[in-house]
Parts: structure tokens; C-alpha cells; sequence
């Protein structure tokens, strides 16, 4: 199910250009980002705006994203999170739920849920039915993933292969295209990860060059380097 069609990146309303990221050539010169599959994938090297332009689809599709109370910086960046104020959105048949997915922010709510459940044991039946506290962060991350994306909805992940295994990641990419094809969810992941980059059917999106541009996953960086490294490791480890 595609519930979003398209981002378009309006350039012209940029309040700044010396300012992240709104500085930056890939949004300056990046018109339109399509979603033609229920997964897609952003990928680049890290700073690339691939996890930006997450974010900002994700304010801009009106999904709440957790924040840190604390934010402070040494030197703020007024526009940081103003990309959203600069883009628009076409939805296929109009606004959908959904939920934003990010290491830190899942910690945050796993500490709020467990905050809540003290006084309302049933909040934990959404998320697989025990404390997210009492599972080792990748079982925790398995217990949420496998109970929110039987919900319908829009579904935003940024890099969730951070706490989880190769076995656990496999895990996530068969929950990712078993729950796409019940034809109620559609996924934009940014990612590093070859594995999940292996999704039958989906779209890739590199943002290492000056515009956002789809690419095959063969011809993927992260592709190469891990089909030469376990080929031939001893070439990428320097002794000394």
C-alpha cells in the first residue's frame, strides 16, 4: 500500500542558504522524491541529509517524533529542524497515522512506557505484552517492531539496524516485507545496512551525489564493500 506519492523540496521558500541544512546542494537542487513501493530506502554516507529529509517527512505527515528534554548546544542552529516548513507532501488518498522510529528516541519511550505501565499494565499488550525494560535492547526493539507495524499506518525508521544483530536484522527485513505485502503499512528507512537493503522490490534512494537519486542495489556502496571485505578481508586490515 502507498499511502505517500511524493515529497517536493521547495527550494525557492528557504529562509537562509548558510545555514544546515538548508545550505546544503542536495536540497537546493533535489526537486521531487517519489514513493513507488510500500518500502524505500535513504541511503548515503553519514551527513548526506538522508536522516534530515526523514525527519522532515515525517513533521510534515503530522507524526510525533520523541525528543530529548535537553537540547542544548554550543552553537544552536535556529533552522535545524525547519526543513519540514520548506517541503510539501501528496498523499494517494489523504493522511494516514503512523510513527517515527530512532535509537535514542525508542529509549526514551521504552521509559515513558514503563512509567506508564505502572499504573496501566494493559499499555504493554500494544507492544508485545511485557516490559520493554526486563528484554535486551534488541528483543526489546523486536517486541515494538513486531506489535506497531500490525497497525496501519505510515512508518518512518532512522538507521534501526543500530542495536541488532545480523540475525535479528534478517528478523526485521522479513517483518518489513511480510507486513508490506498485507498491503496496511508502508516503511522509509534511512539505513546503512546491506541486509535490509536486500528487500525484494524496493525502492533505493542514494544521496551521495548533488541530487536524491534512485539506485539499484547492486550498485550500492554498501554492497561492494561488504561482498569484497568477505571476500577478501586481508585488503581492508592494516597491520601497524
Amino acid at each position: 500500500m502507498i499511502y505517500l506519492n511524493q515529497v517536493n523540496i521547495l527550494s525557492e521558500t528557504f529562509p537562509v542558504q548558510d545555514y544546515y541544512p538548508f545550505n546544503m546542494e542536495i536540497f537546493q537542487d533535489t526537486k521531487t522524491v517519489s514513493f513507488k513501493t510500500p518500502i524505500t530506502f535513504f541511503i548515503g554516507e553519514n551527513g548526506t541529509g538522508k536522516s534530515t529529509l526523514l525527519k522532515a517527512l515525517a513533521y510534515r505527515c503530522g507524526i510525533h517524533i520523541w525528543q530529548s528534554e535537553s537540547n542544548l548546544r554550543f552553537e544552536p542552529n535556529p533552522y535545524e529542524d525547519d526543513l519540514y516548513k520548506a517541503i510539501s507532501i501528496e498523499w494517494v488518498n489523504g493522511p494516514v497515522p503512523g510513527s517515527f522510529f530512532g535509537s535514542q528516541i525508542f529509549s526514551h519511550f521504552v521509559k515513558n512506557l514503563e512509567e506508564w505501565a505502572v499504573n496501566d499494565a494493559k499499555m504493554l499488550n500494544y507492544f508485545g505484552g511485557k516490559s520493554l525494560v526486563t528484554q535486551s535492547h534488541g528483543q526489546s526493539l523486536m517486541s515494538y517492531f513486531s506489535s506497531r507495524y500490525t497497525i496501519k499506518g505510515l512508518y518512518f525508521l532512522d538507521e534501526p539496524e543500530t542495536a541488532l544483530s545480523p540475525s535479528s536484522l534478517i528478523e526485521l527485513l522479513n517483518l518489513l516485507i511480510k507486513t508490506a505485502k498485507t498491503g496496511h503499512a508502508q516503511f522509509i528507512i534511512a539505513t546503512h545496512s546491506p541486509l535490509l537493503l536486500a528487500c525484494p522490490d524496493a525502492l533505493i534512494y542514494s544521496f551521495d551525489g548533488p541530487v536524491v537519486t534512485p539506485i539499484r542495489y547492486e550498485d550500492t556502496s554498501y554492497y561492494h564493500i561488504y561482498k569484497n571485505f568477505m571476500s577478501h578481508p586481508e585488503k581492508f586490515i592494516k597491520h601497524g
